[in-house]
């Protein structure tokens, strides 16, 4: 009896393993196929739009929103194709020749392998035109690209050189080397006259302006990325993660009311002022006086009002802990997937600073000195200390406050000069002269 009760139960285990185990079988039939028809895909797209050349980001022939919808199209189905033949090649390694007896009894057949092949050679064909263009088009080639220029360059009557041929035996120019017989200015402007007369000239206009803009679109999506991440990732957490977490937790009215004593002591304060508001208005008024009886029920209605308040702003200030953290990892998160990103965003900057005139330049660097490190900062870094005491339901310890104001801005001043020195002076000699006469 027990041995045909375990054949029933093998039987159904085997009708239930069985569509898993052909599944498992079928993966690089499986996966070869989608990623013979992501490659379809992107031939198609070129033959119809492209005149089956490339599809180049960079092309003129549309516009940039075409090209940045090409563009998204053109990511996914590389991802997908490259995706299924690292699956295709993993599948095969793990099937070997039991499991392919195991495939014909299940009654899978293989393809050819002729046709294996081809499906291959296909895919490799068109994945080859993109190995390049599969690296962040948007972000780290707009960086290791030095010979981008800004849009001004575009507009301005100086058009871009060619782009030289790195040469790897090269040695560094010395700055006695690059003196010459003729001026320097003399030599830039006979290659300006000679680019200008180049017919390709326009076309690397084009194509430099396409990419500052590009790059400007990046950064400024990413900054905006920066800031509304974490803002957007604080509420949420706040509101469907932690906060019903810390309501649950204290949820009974028994819990501590004041985190600190500088709560407890504005509650009493609170009350205080209450209470002589009441006498006041006792005294002034021509209604006939409150008894010592209404004025302490009034007050205790005051002092609940009080303790409830208190007890939303303690039970806040702890949503607002875990909140933040969970901030500070989407923060953290969105820095590790964005490298490509910060290199553009920091060639971004670059390019705006050190485009400034000098006076520019000194304005900005007086603005930034007196805001954090000027006579005037420690007032600043107070109120930014005790409002985080704050936000988090600490007291706020005055003694750590003096110190960090007594040794922070010092140690950011002391940073900032070395900066001036070490690298503007070298950059921009005119902007350090410019700065320390302003500042005089």
């Amino acid at each position: 009896m027990s041995a045909m009760k375990n054949s029933v139960f093998s039987q159904k285990i085997y009708h239930l393993l069985l569509p898993a185990y052909r599944w498992y079988l079928q993966t690089p039939e499986r996966s070869l196929d989608e990623a013979y028809q992501a490659a379809l895909k992107i031939k198609e797209i070129e033959s119809k739009h492209f005149n089956g050349n490339k599809i180049d980001v960079d092309s003129a022939m549309y516009s940039n929103s075409v090209m940045d919808y090409f563009e998204s199209d053109l990511k996914k189905l590389l991802k997908i194709s490259r995706m299924r033949l690292t699956e295709f090649k993993a599948s095969r390694w793990f099937l070997n020749e039991e499991n392919q007896k195991a495939a014909q009894k299940a009654g899978i057949e293989y393809p050819n392998a002729s046709l294996v092949l081809e499906k291959l050679n296909f895919i490799d064909q068109v994945i080859s035109k993109y190995t390049v263009f599969n690296q962040p088009t948007t972000s780290s080639t707009l960086v290791t690209n030095p010979q981008v220029l800004p849009v001004e360059s575009a507009i301005a009557p100086s058009l871009p050189t060619k782009k030289p041929t790195p040469n790897p035996e090269k040695k560094p120019q010395r700055k006695a080397d690059t003196l010459g017989i003729l001026p320097r200015s003399i030599l830039s402007t006979i290659n300006r006259l000679q680019v200008e007369l180049d017919p390709n000239s326009e076309q690397d206009v084009v194509q430099n302006f396409r990419q500052t803009q590009r790059r400007t679109i990046i950064s400024i999506r990413f900054i905006l990325l920066l800031i509304i991440v974490p803002l957007l990732t604080h509420q949420l957490a706040k509101i469907f993660v932690v906060g019903p977490l810390v309501d649950n937790f204290r949820g009974s009215e028994q819990v501590q009311v004041f985190l600190n004593f500088e709560m407890e002591e504005e509650a009493l304060g609170e009350l205080q002022r209450f209470e002589e508001k009441i006498k006041f208005q006792n005294l002034i008024s021509n209604a006939p006086p409150l008894t010592s009886k209404q004025i302490e029920t009034e007050m205790q209605e005051k002092a609940r009002e009080i303790a409830e308040e208190f007890r939303g702003e303690s039970a806040n200030a702890i949503k607002n802990v875990f909140s933040d953290i969970f901030s500070v990892g989407a923060f953290i998160w969105l820095l590790l997937v964005s490298k490509s990103s910060i290199g553009v965003i920091k060639d971004f900057f670059d390019h705006i600073v050190y485009g400034l005139s000098d006076s520019a330049k000194a304005f900005i660097i007086i603005l930034f000195t007196d805001v954090f490190v000027g006579f005037h900062s420690p007032h600043g870094w107070e109120v930014i200390l005790e409002g985080l005491s704050r936000h988090w339901g600490l007291p706020a310890n005055r003694d750590f406050i003096f110190l960090f104001i007594a040794t922070f801005p010092v140690i950011l001043d002391t940073i900032f000069k070395y900066w001036i020195f070490r690298y503007l002076n070298r950059i921009s000699p005119s902007a350090v002269a410019t700065y320390r006469n302003m500042n005089e």
